[in-house]
């Protein structure tokens, strides 16, 4: 297995490139002109970032020199800043005004550390603001607003070997007891090599927290003080590339020449790291890749970055940088045995959309993606002629005790999705709860049965 909106009235507008990145703009923005963004003063940088290594590295570079060309400048360049993963960013107008951004790629927690202190106006975090740091932010308003909380891309943490392992696939249980140092051998599991080395990222990390959250603490484990860390996961992944005892995890964009394994939570099946699979969330590693700003933030730059991030070329730029965007596509699936026999029927008549929708933890509310992706599937059923009857909702849950509650509960989670697009004109072909059916994780904890309460999306 694949395993307040502008939407109101957006049936009026042509449907473009241009107006499908103002529409994704306004959902969170009132709309304003970015053509004047302010000049550099004295050097002074006009945006600061900081955060995620993961998406620091690479994808947050490239995302503000894309801005800088959109908005006019030339002789965009990047330089090294004052220490490791730090990098100026220049541009320069035609008319001689220099613009300078400044990003500190240290870890997702120093981001929103940078954000209380107003060393920076975006933080960066491949994993959600935790609970202190939104309390400690909360005199900012409320950084899990839709105004504060941007999603840009998603993820996939994926857990790397040397190319010669002969290991194709893990558990997630035998991958926590791995990093616990429980498993101390290859041989344990069935392959060969002798003793583990274990490669980590370090503790300011967001890759390390979504590790620890999804694999260590979600099995009750701790990680060995055995492992090597490293700030860098292009670092990591180049010692697990030349040690054939290795294993470590990385972001999508930093496996490079290591063998990515495909990974099994709960009752799913095993699943590869690919496109398709993280686009969806279905992936058991998968993860979102943010940007928060102070809800009030004034910064034209910050908001101009936002804005052009969800846009058609800041998803583009997204997918090029080796991490997955949220255009929603179509996907042929293939039918098999394991699937209930509706679900197979779709699978041979159907396509499934690169896009689920999922909601707020105990709660019936879309989460901030869901709400964008509204919009996105919106556009895409309008530009494909799928608004007359062609589109199938299907939802899945947790396991209940009775199994006719699941079902019945799966089914209403897709007639709230079914809610909001019959809004703008989608007529159904079909609505369908298929209860707890088709795992995508583990239902022993919150994390995995919130991934399983999902709908997903079919077109004819």
């Amino acid at each position: 297995m694949l395993h307040e909106s502008p939407r109101r009235g957006a049936e009026a507008w042509p449907i473009t490139i241009a107006w499908l990145v103002i529409g994704f703009a306004c959902y969170a923005f009132p709309w304003q002109a970015f053509a004047a963004l302010p000049s550099s003063q004295g050097g002074e940088p006009v945006l600061r970032i900081q955060g995620s290594n993961t998406i620091g590295a690479h994808l947050l570079p490239e995302l503000v020199k894309g801005l800088m060309v959109e908005e006019g400048f030339s002789e965009v360049s990047s330089e090294p800043g004052k220490a490791d993963n730090e990098q100026r960013i220049r541009g320069r107008s035609a008319n001689g005004r220099e613009a300078i951004v400044e990003l500190a790629a240290h870890g997702s927690s120093t981001g929103f550390v940078a954000l209380k202190d107003n060393s920076a106006e975006l933080a960066a975090a491949s994993r959600p603001i935790k609970d202190a740091e939104a309390a400690g932010l909360s005199a900012s308003g409320n950084l899990r607003s839709a105004k504060a909380e941007h999603i840009i891309g998603i993820d996939g943490l994926a857990i790397i070997v040397n190319p010669a392992n002969p290991l194709t696939e893990l558990t997630s249980d035998n991958l926590a007891r791995i990093y616990a140092g429980e498993v101390k051998t290859w041989e344990e599991l069935g392959g060969r090599g002798g003793e583990i080395h274990l490669y980590a990222r370090d503790d300011n990390s967001g890759t390390f927290d979504t590790f620890k959250e999804l694999v260590l603490a979600s099995h009750g484990k701790a990680l060995a003080g055995t492992a090597r860390r490293f700030e860098s996961s292009d670092q990591l992944s180049a010692q697990v590339s030349t040690d054939p005892q290795g294993i470590g995890f990385v972001g999508l964009s930093s496996i490079q020449k290591a063998k990515a394994l495909a990974i099994a939570d709960g009752e799913s099946l095993a699943m590869p790291p690919s496109a398709a699979l993280i686009a969806t969330e279905d992936y058991p590693l998968s993860r979102r890749l943010f940007l928060y700003m102070k809800p009030e933030e004034s910064n034209r730059w910050a908001r101009a970055l936002l804005q052009f991030a969800q846009g058609d070329q800041g998803q583009a730029l997204v997918s090029a940088n080796g991490f997955v965007g949220q255009r929603v596509r179509a996907v042929k699936m293939e039918p098999n045995a394991g699937m209930p026999e509706p679900y197979q029927a779709l699978a041979r008549d159907a396509q499934r959309l690169s896009v689920n929708f999922r909601f707020r933890e105990g709660s019936a509310t879309l989460d901030n993606k869901a709400q964008r992706d509204l919009d996105r599937l919106l556009a895409y059923l309008q530009q494909h002629g799928k608004m007359n009857k062609q589109v199938v909702l299907v939802g899945f849950g947790d396991p209940k005790q009775d199994p006719a509650r699941a079902e019945l509960l799966s089914k209403l989670r897709a007639m709230a999705v079914r809610r909001e697009l019959a809004k703008d004109g989608v007529m159904f072909r079909e609505i369908s709860g298929m209860g707890a059916a088709l795992p995508v994780a583990a239902n022993s904890d919150t994390d995995g049965r919130v991934k399983n309460r999902r709908v997903e999306v079919w077109v004819y």
